[in-house]
């Protein structure tokens, strides 16, 4: 059987998905990138091999996120994305009439507008972490809630407080105060969904024309407190795909499935790449007044690619 690689490395996850030729997942993984996108991208690799024995052969491979070119030269990939279009052509495998896309993260949160299968708009978060997972997971964590309970709380609550969700130091300490009111937790955890969902709409979604269906992705997808959250606050249905915490690795792997049926050929390394040694090194360049940092990635001892110069002189050279 023939299966297609997809790889999405973020500043947080690590997601990796194997679709068959009829597109449906034959496996996928969701790890921590922990600052160390080489090692946990070859610690993926390893357990997918594992999973797939000899059943399957990648035919294509394909990456996307903030690491797709390092992870693109790593494993040899046929396509490299950026992650707006990932997660496009994902959520329009699953939802064909998409229109809107929400997409949050455990750092970072998007909003794509998509007209007849085509982005035609899309904003990104730049400015604070209250529209984030990373900010829930706090909480969780501050109001000794597992995160995974979260969301069950919150569609339990009778009369959720408003809690300021403009910034995350004043969200804290708006619910702080909330707790010394004597509010319940289930409130207040209502009330911290409805904050991030607004925080959202009125940050990343502002002056988008938010139009069903509405597909929600990225892990922060899993919490039923938020997705009723924007149920609420947008008065459309919402819809979250089973995948939903691994769709930039499912574009990704869509995208190469195409790319290599126009080649007819796969540049994928094989899974022995888990065993081959990589590292990144940099210096500063003195060919002009810019000054660049570049970055040199090395195979073993040889240098296989270089980035970060705004002329082009070094990558240029590449092997």
């Amino acid at each position: 059987m023939k299966g297609y690689l997809g790889i999405d490395v973020g500043s947080v996850s690590t997601n990796l998905v194997v679709l068959d030729e009829h597109d449906e997942v034959i496996t996928s993984l969701y790890l921590r990138t922990m600052g160390q996108p080489i090692k946990v991208v070859q610690e993926g690799l390893r357990q997918i091999a594992e999973t797939l024995g000899s059943a399957v052969e990648i035919a294509g491979a394909g990456t996307t996120g903030s690491a797709r070119y390092l992870t693109s030269v790593m494993v040899g990939a046929d396509a490299v994305k950026n992650e707006i279009t990932a997660h496009a052509i994902a959520a329009s495998r699953f939802v064909p009439e998409a229109r809107t896309i929400i997409e949050i993260g455990g750092q970072d949160s998007k909003i794509i507008i998509l007209r007849n299968g085509v982005v035609v708009d899309f904003a990104m978060n730049t400015v604070c972490a209250a529209g984030t997972g990373s900010f829930l997971d706090q909480q969780a964590a501050r109001l000794n809630i597992p995160i995974e309970r979260f969301g069950e709380l919150a569609i339990r609550s009778q009369h959720p407080v408003r809690i300021a969700g403009r910034c995350a130091v004043f969200a804290e300490s708006d619910m702080i105060h909330k707790q010394q009111l004597g509010h319940s937790l289930e409130d207040i955890v209502a009330g911290l969904c409805d904050a991030l969902v607004r925080n959202y709409l009125n940050n990343v979604g502002k002056g988008k024309d938010i139009l069903p269906p509405v597909v929600f992705q990225g892990g922060v997808a899993a919490n039923v407190g938020i997705k009723h959250a924007f149920e609420k606050a947008l008065g459309v249905e919402i819809t979250v795909p089973t995948y939903y915490n691994v769709m930039g690795a499912v574009g990704a792997a869509l995208i190469a499935k195409e790319a290599v049926s126009r080649t007819q050929q796969t540049h994928f390394k094989g899974f022995a790449v888990t065993e081959v040694k990589y590292q990144a090194r940099s210096f500063e360049c003195k060919g002009c007044a810019n000054c660049c940092e570049v970055i040199q990635f090395y195979q073993d001892d040889r240098v296989i690619a270089r980035w970060g110069d705004r002329c082009g002189k070094w990558e240029a050279m590449v092997i």
